[in-house]
């Protein structure tokens, strides 16, 4: 959702920028505009509702030129989908803005704004940043400092890009919060929140840090840090193509994506946070109106997506006190079961073809559900035509069999729809803030776990004569040990098997011994102590541990037990979090037993037949 593309050049820049959104279509989105300087230094401005191709259109019959632009393809937050609530948002026709991301003090920098003299002609949060940047280049001795200064002003996620006609020689961007690359060509000089809209006409990216501002001219690129200190973000050649299926710098796309889902995830919550709560339309315009009825939620899925419904029936009963209950799709078709009163159906989906899930949303209809819900990744498949309505994940395309984005991508999708729910049984306003702020904080906690990935690899040289592991987890973790299991065999061939921690004695203890690895995911949550205890009995019987804890957890690593720190987060965003140590490790494992990482031995990524 939401593309951005923007240039400084001495040639006409039009037609890159309007390619540039095409190739950023699949992020969804329901409008598009462009803002180029002329030679006379006036700003020409083009939008259009609907897609590119309407833009496009709009170009060719009313030709606009110039070498400095901006372009956006829009996803609606705030305001309905319309050519004035379109990008670029300008200010006295001399500031242009697109941004992507939102603004959380928009009304009080609005309130402010109007104070001083402003106009405002849409009803977006975006419009803010161009009235508040003008307000400041009044005493501010450019651009860039100007920026910098409104930018301190501003809560919530921002990617923007910022042009002013009376300086046509350059363009000053923004991030926090939402991803902005800069693409190096001769003579000239690209900006994008994805570099896939950039490759007709450079190769060389830099990615921009949280918190960088950045003063992009034709011939030069100044980056400043939070601080304002100037930083050197290193530019590299990228071998990456439009294709989506291109491994680009990776070994196998499975690696790819794993260090995707930060992206996925911030795509994934783009423009669906509004205001310390959901935005309920983006499960359909009917939500809310069958979201208030609902008493009772049937899950239904397989394989990986129902490891993620197992997760969501904690947050649902804990979080929305909605009751809650999970089922394979192949079980639940060939047995008869009891529908609650305004039960809700759903059904989660990676490809949204998958046989026996389509199938028991078919049957489902006929049992007389109050309504379906699918959470997919694709859109315009089975499951999102039939279903009454559908959460996209928009994880992009996941090429590897093992999966990883489209995983995380659904747990982020369950937790809104936890917020959802939970807005109409009771959930305190307080309670929707806070699991709002954690959504908000994971992808960057994300990317703090992928940096684990030496650790991992190192740790990962223990299972090279290994054939069989336990995984242990505690709560809603126990799900996420079931998952680290599945990926271990889906792609090493180690069986693997997970159980509640708690369970240990009631039969599993008999495996243990010094061969069977047992891999422990470990949060700081009420159940820590707990867990040390089951830790306790295996390492009593000569197993051997590898703990994933949180570093204020307090395990020692010793000869016994390795440990694996993972930074501190959140309890309601942990079980996506230690998500990322156990596909790491899954994969190093593979990769030292020689297997086919992305096309594991008899599996296939879309399941379509029973």
């Amino acid at each position: 959702m939401c593309g951005i593309v923007g240039a400084v050049a001495q040639r006409d820049v039009v037609d890159i920028l309007v390619e540039g959104l095409k190739r950023l279509e699949y992020r969804g989105y329901d409008s598009a505009g462009v803002a180029v300087v002329d030679q006379n230094n006036q700003l020409q401005r083009l939008r259009r509702l609907g897609k590119v191709q309407e833009l496009a259109d709009a170009v060719a019959a009313n030709p606009v030129t110039g070498g400095t632009g901006i372009a956006h393809t829009r996803w609606a937050t705030h305001g309905v989908p319309s050519e004035v609530n379109a990008h670029p948002h300008v200010s006295c026709e001399t500031i242009a803005v697109v941004h992507n991301g939102i603004i959380e003090n928009h009304e009080e920098l609005r309130t402010e704004l109007k104070s001083l003299g402003y106009e405002f002609v849409s009803e977006t949060d975006t419009e803010v940043i161009a009235h508040l940047v003008h307000h400041e280049l009044k005493q501010a001795e450019s651009l860039l400092s100007a920026v910098q200064t409104a930018v301190k002003k501003l809560e919530g996620a921002y990617g923007t890009v910022i042009m002013d006609v009376r300086d046509t020689e350059r363009v000053v961007v923004a991030r926090s919060g939402s991803p902005l690359v800069i693409g190096y060509g001769l003579g000239e000089n690209f900006i994008a929140s994805d570099m896939m809209a950039l490759l007709p006409v450079t190769r060389k990216f830099a990615f921009l840090e949280e918190g960088d501002v950045a003063e992009v001219t034709r011939f030069d690129v100044s980056i400043f840090d939070v601080n304002g200190e100037p930083v050197e973000r290193e530019a590299k050649e990228s071998e990456v193509s439009h294709d989506a299926g291109d491994k680009g710098e990776y070994r196998h796309y499975m690696m790819k994506e794993i260090y995707e889902q930060p992206t996925a995830i911030r795509n994934t919550l783009e423009g669906r946070l509004v205001d310390g709560t959901i935005n309920t339309e983006t499960f359909g315009p009917a939500a809310d109106a069958i979201f208030k009825d609902i008493e009772h939620v049937q899950i239904i899925a397989c394989g990986t997506s129902y490891h993620s419904g197992m997760v969501a029936r904690y947050w649902l009963e804990a979080h929305a006190g909605v009751s809650c209950n999970i089922e394979i799709a192949s079980e639940f078709r060939y047995r008869q079961s009891h529908v609650p009163k305004n039960a809700l159906l759903v059904t989660i989906s990676q490809s949204g073809e998958t046989a026996d899930t389509l199938a028991a949303l078919r049957l489902a209809k006929e049992l007389g559900y109050k309504a379906s819900l699918t959470i997919c990744n694709v859109p315009g498949s089975s499951l999102v035509r039939e279903s009454d309505l559908a959460f996209m994940t928009k994880a992009g395309a996941e090429i590897g069999v093992a999966s990883t984005k489209a995983f995380t991508t659904q747990l982020v999708g369950l937790m809104m729809l936890t917020l959802a729910l939970g807005k109409h049984h009771g959930m305190s306003e307080q309670a929707q803030a806070e699991m709002t702020h954690a959504l908000t904080t994971l992808p960057n906690k994300v990317e703090e776990v992928l940096s684990l990935a030496a650790p991992i690899e190192a740790l990962a040289e223990d299972f090279a004569d290994k054939h069989h592991s336990l995984f242990l987890g505690r709560g809603d973790q126990y799900p996420i040990a079931m998952e680290g299991a599945l990926k271990l065999k889906e792609i090493s061939y180690i069986h693997a098997e997970a159980y509640a921690a708690g369970e240990l004695k009631h039969g599993p203890l008999a495996l243990i011994d010094a061969e069977m690895p047992v891999i422990v995911v470990a949060p700081k949550n009420d159940l820590i102590e707990k867990l040390k205890s089951n830790v306790e009995e295996v390492r009593a019987r000569g197993g051997l541990m590898y703990v994933f804890a949180d570093v204020d957890a307090k395990f020692d690593s010793d000869e016994t037990m390795k440990v694996i720190n993972v930074p501190h987060c959140d309890d309601l965003i942990a079980p996506i979090v230690y998500t990322l140590p156990l596909q790491l490790l899954s994969y190093y494992v593979a990769i030292i037993k020689g297997t086919d990482v992305d096309q594991p031995r008899n599996l296939a990524k879309s399941v379509t037949v029973e």
